[in-house]
């Protein structure tokens, strides 16, 4: 969807199956249509499209791309960005952790982004940048000595060096998007541009490269770490750092944590994703972090834990609250929306990401996928609107 100032609005099809190429493209015939038939039915429609590394590999077949690029000129569709993030199957197994594998360690992370971007310029819009977003360098677990953090650089620079020639040889603005995450190598705005100080070090060519790699902004991501939209947008600005792309998704915020609460919250525990907990006392300051919520109602439950108020990496449909006491982090995406209006060059690409239907509690679970994500941009829209963004 095409909005005011050059910008785009898809929603993520991480939030359906895909394994592989068959599985990816019957949710675009199937999902990704119906909900385009509910919220923009007579003008172009933009898809956020993801693609595991099996599904990038099979679409790379020249009869293959051949007939998607068909597929999406006959339904007015168009693709600005992709979610290479996950390289794997992403639902219907236990992910957890296995969503930060391979990572930017591996010449299996590289070569997979070199190929999104091979096939991004493929089917992109005429005067429509490219962007493609991705793991923050690695899950700090899976960081054991300084060495690794020397590879991950080597390895970006590389795939920096391979999305500059492909924007200088097509012309099109291409840009990678390095994704903050909660546990990750970088989770916060500080720990981010710290990275890319150390990543930046003794290059001459920096300003090339802060066109090609930037931050992919996760509202949810950074809500967690209890973080001002407009200081950590401000940050990243007064660094140079590009915003690639901005995520709209919310996550658990728990001030009351009550015995009760803990009950309900035990229904947001289920063995696919990974639910970092980022606890806060009344400082306030950040008390602990635990890998997953089971750990931090065990160490409630027991006594360990005695902070004011937890932030749950559970992403939550963006116009739903959950059941009270708890909450939802929206007020981040209104802010974040409030900072982008006051200056609509900070980032033209917006993403809808809440890919966790299939495990949402009953509470905030729809009667189908298409149904929460076209009340998703009912949400939406409206908030965009009214900023003069759309």
């Amino acid at each position: 969807m095409r909005l005011k100032n050059n910008a785009h609005l898809a929603y993520c099809t991480n939030v359906h199956p895909g394994k592989d190429w068959q599985e990816t493209f019957h949710s675009l015939q199937q999902d990704v249509l119906a909900v385009r038939q509910n919220v923009c039915p007579d003008a172009e429609y933009a898809i956020g499209l993801r693609l595991s590394a099996s599904a990038a590999h099979e679409l790379s077949n020249p009869q293959t791309l051949a007939a998607f690029k068909h597929w999406l000129d006959d339904n007015s569709c168009y693709v600005f960005t992709i979610n290479g993030f996950p390289y794997g199957n992403f639902h219907n197994t236990r992910v957890k952790e296995n969503a930060y594998s391979p990572d930017w360690t591996t010449p299996e992370r590289v070569e997979y982004t070199k190929q999104l971007f091979n096939l991004l310029v493929e089917f992109l819009p005429s005067g429509v940048a490219g962007s493609v977003s991705t793991v923050p360098g690695s899950f700090k677990d899976f960081i054991k000595a300084p060495e690794q953090i020397d590879v991950i650089n080597e390895n970006l620079y590389q795939v920096y060096q391979h999305i500059d020639r492909l924007s200088e040889s097509t012309g099109i603005d291409l840009h990678l998007g390095l994704e903050p995450e909660p546990l990750c190598l970088f989770e916060t705005t500080d720990e981010t541009i710290q990275f890319f100080d150390r990543f930046l070090n003794g290059h001459c060519d920096t300003s090339s490269i802060l066109k090609r790699i930037g931050v992919n902004y996760d509202t949810c991501h950074l809500a967690l770490q209890y973080e001002n939209a407009h200081e950590s947008l401000s940050k990243f600005q007064s660094q140079n750092i590009r915003i690639s792309k901005i995520h709209l998704s919310s996550a658990l915020k728990v001030q009351d944590l009550s015995p009760t609460t803990l009950d309900q919250l035990d229904s947001y525990c289920e063995p696919t994703y990974l639910h970092q907990v980022i606890t806060q006392n009344a400082e306030p300051q950040i008390a602990s972090r635990f890998a997953d919520l089971p750990d931090a109602l065990a160490a409630r439950r027991n006594g360990q834990d005695t902070s004011d108020e937890w932030r749950i990496h559970f992403h939550i449909p963006l116009h739903s609250e959950p059941a009270a006491p708890l909450q939802s982090t929206s007020d981040h995406i209104l802010d974040t929306l409030d900072h982008v209006a006051a200056g609509p060059e900070l980032c033209q690409h917006f993403e809808m990401e809440t890919y966790t239907w299939a495990v949402l509690p009953n509470q905030l679970h729809t009667r189908s996928v298409v149904d929460q994500i076209t009340q998703e941009y009912n949400w939406l829209l409206p908030q965009l609107k009214s900023r003069q963004l759309l």
